[in-house]
């Protein structure tokens, strides 16, 4: 790979749209944390969750400790939020809509949430103004806790509502928590003129659950969504529809699943871009991943056998399926084009 195609991975215009707030922190914010209030966190398990490469281990236990022990102060909370839109600026990124799970703020380190929200709005605001970065917070519901939750979580959205808040999400293990359980939730965020994603088919779940997620809680783009690839014609119903679905490269259930020889070989992704899906590379956790933005669209090129042209196609995906307003998204779509063509002028492949 040439100096040219790093700048281009390095520079061309961006937007994120599946990204972690708590899966961004620093690793030297994260060990300040820690110190900050006596957290029961070893140095050394602060370090493997930080050196993971193929190592998929301790991730959802430091997100937990992260709610449970850290995150216990508004400006805590601003730090991180800042720290990551920074480094997502310098990465290229023009525009994030970004995953934070209130119910494990406000249960789990006992701050309102309206509290936590001003704090990662005022960083939204700060962001933009020292790095030209927009911003905006996408709540989402915690699909390990019950259902009820969810509810109350949109109950609390729509209560404190801001122009920065655009729509509601939903996260952590899939695993034996279909996305049905959570209809009501989406229902009420829907009727409140919420914009809807999920992750589903992410933990190697049923085809099924990326289905309930698009038919049942009528989510206007999907995270992951790998396993659409095991039903052919309901991937390609979804391809013709434009359903812009935010892949991770660094995804952990396949690092952890797939043999090493055969990572990029065999990873849906390649799949899902051949059926013609809509697809849009992300960072997931970026710190915790060990990736940057760039990083994560320099894989695509590298690994997972995506073209030059097929990246600017992925840019353009990523602009559709923005919660953004439509002036706003022809505009970027002809700017940011434009830019990733000088970029890539020449540019073998």
């Amino acid at each position: 790979m040439t100096p040219a195609h790093q700048a281009l991975f390095a520079r061309m215009p961006k937007v994120e749209l599946h990204c972690h707030l708590l899966g961004s922190v620093r690793h030297a914010t994260f060990t300040d944390l820690v110190r900050k209030y006596q957290a029961p966190l070893t140095q050394e398990e602060i370090d493997q969750v930080y050196a993971r490469g193929r190592q998929q281990a301790g991730v959802l236990r430091a997100l937990r400790a992260l709610d449970r022990y850290l995150l216990v102060s508004a400006p805590d909370l601003h730090r991180i939020a800042y720290e990551y839109l920074a480094d997502a600026a310098a990465c290229g990124v023009r525009y994030s809509e970004f995953f934070w799970n209130p119910t494990g703020t406000v249960r789990v380190s006992g701050l309102s949430y309206r509290t936590a929200q001003d704090a990662i709005v005022a960083a939204i605001h700060d962001a933009q103004r020292d790095c030209g970065i927009i911003g905006r917070l996408v709540p989402s519901i915690d699909r390990e806790a019950d259902p009820a939750e969810a509810v109350a979580m949109v109950e609390w959205v729509t209560a404190a509502r801001v122009p920065e808040v655009v729509g509601i999400g939903i996260d952590y293990s899939e695993i034996n928590r279909p996305p049905e359980l959570f209809a009501a939730a989406y229902e009420l965020a829907r009727r409140a003129g919420l914009k809807c994603t999920a992750h589903a088919g992410e933990f190697g779940m049923p085809w099924d659950n990326v289905r309930t997620a698009v038919e049942v809680l009528h989510c206007d783009r999907i995270d992951h969504g790998y396993t659409i690839v095991q039903n052919e014609a309901l991937a390609l119903q979804y391809a013709e529809r434009g359903i812009v679905f935010t892949v991770v490269p660094t995804n952990s259930y396949y690092l952890r699943t797939l043999q090493p020889a055969r990572w990029a070989q065999d990873h849906p992704i390649r799949r899902m871009a051949a059926l013609g899906l809509a697809i849009h590379p992300n960072t997931d956790d970026p710190t915790m991943h060990c990736v940057t933005p760039a990083g994560a669209w320099q894989l695509m090129y590298t690994h997972l056998g995506s073209r030059i042209a097929d990246l600017r196609q992925y840019l353009l995906h990523g602009l559709r399926g923005a919660w953004i307003d439509d002036g706003t998204r022809r505009r970027w779509s002809l700017e940011w084009a434009a830019q990733f063509d000088a970029l890539a002028y020449n540019l073998p492949g």
